[in-house]
């Protein structure tokens, strides 16, 4: 049902937007800069619908482009503050040394899916962590989490205790510190580099949520798939905004773009991952890809390699002057206790 209603209102947002771009001319364009596969729902999804809330937010005086291959995902944060693009989207853990907060949402054991966990994140990070500045020099439009991380292998393995010395694609943030805690040599690179290097045999496997194992092509060369019953993670992202283009525009746009973002925004990507999710599940099951649930014996296992994970968040977090523990029992008692809100 949620993938259905996804596409329905996916297909209504696309018709509607172009529609309004024939009889509408822009006054302004928010050039926003993205990556991963145009087929993926961040591109697909995600950004056409904000772009519609946004177009009809300023009655057209406002309308999104999409800009792809403009920097690695790790320099578009620093584009967007210097003003070389108008907006962008990352992955928090490729920058580990200035964003430490967001890892909150990564660590181990929420039983919540992406939409709660994103939303929490959103108002965790305006009522606990504005102080600590992490994200000056950028307006943040959106925070949202992918689904749950799982393993994915060449070859299989009969038990995740295997997964000690072997080479995993690990994304940053928490996945990286999980893969050490595993035992695994940890290999860096971005998600649209991974598939180059599973290919060649440079890793042996990759974490990644579901959605990826289709639109990144990830289930030609990683067949078998080990899930646990909440993931290894879930993987941290950020939307962000130039101050300089925003200052461009009338303080009624400005207003208008920041109703249709933030917890509306942070729901939607969410929303939008788990659907994906679902489809990417299904695809790589009918595909021949062999998927078996953790045993007893792994959960376990993994419980007790990821033991002492929030104490070492706090500790750090606590070091950026925000008080990390009740933040951290705020937010999943946030995500627990969350209600899809109107999109």
């Amino acid at each position: 049902m949620l993938k259905k209603a996804m596409m329905t209102f996916t297909a209504g947002i696309t018709a509607g937007w172009m529609f309004a771009g024939s009889a509408i001319a822009a006054e302004h364009e928010l050039r926003i800069a993205t990556w991963l596969s145009p087929t993926h729902t961040m591109n697909q999804d995600v950004f056409p619908t904000w772009g519609q809330w946004i177009e009809d937010a300023t009655e057209g005086r406002v309308k999104i482009k999409l800009e792809y291959d403009v920097g690695h995902p790790k320099s578009l944060v620093d584009m967007v503050e210097d003003g070389a693009i108008d907006a962008a989207w990352t992955f928090h853990g490729y920058l580990p040394g200035r964003f430490q907060l967001s890892q909150m949402t990564e660590l181990p054991g929420l039983d919540a899916g992406a939409e709660a966990v994103s939303v929490a994140h959103w108002r965790i990070n305006q009522q606990y962590f504005q102080k600590a500045g992490e994200y000056d020099g950028v307006e943040v439009a959106g925070l949202f989490v992918h689904g749950p991380g799982q393993i994915h292998l060449r070859n299989p393995i009969a038990s995740i205790r295997e997964l000690a010395g072997k080479k995993i694609r690990v994304g940053g943030g928490v996945s990286t510190e999980i893969g050490k805690r595993l035992g695994v040599t940890g290999v860096n690179a971005p998600a649209n580099k991974a598939y180059e290097m599973l290919s060649q045999g440079v890793a042996d496997g990759i974490f990644m949520q579901m959605d990826m194992m289709k639109v990144g092509r990830f289930k030609d060369v990683t067949p078998y798939t080990i899930k646990l019953p909440h993931g290894l993670y879930m993987g941290s992202f950020g939307i962000f905004l130039s101050p300089d283009f925003m200052a461009q525009l009338s303080e009624q746009d400005r207003e208008a773009i920041r109703r249709v973002s933030g917890e509306r925004l942070s729901a939607l990507a969410g929303r939008a991952w788990a659907a994906a999710d679902d489809v990417g599940e299904q695809d790589i099951i009918a595909s021949g890809s062999k998927v078996v649930n953790a045993s007893d014996d792994d959960v376990a296992f993994f419980q007790q390699a990821v033991k002492g994970m929030d104490d070492d968040w706090v500790k750090a977090a606590n070091r950026r002057g925000v008080d990390a523990k009740t933040a951290l029992n705020a937010f999943r008692q946030e995500a627990r206790n969350y209600q899809p809100i109107e999109l």
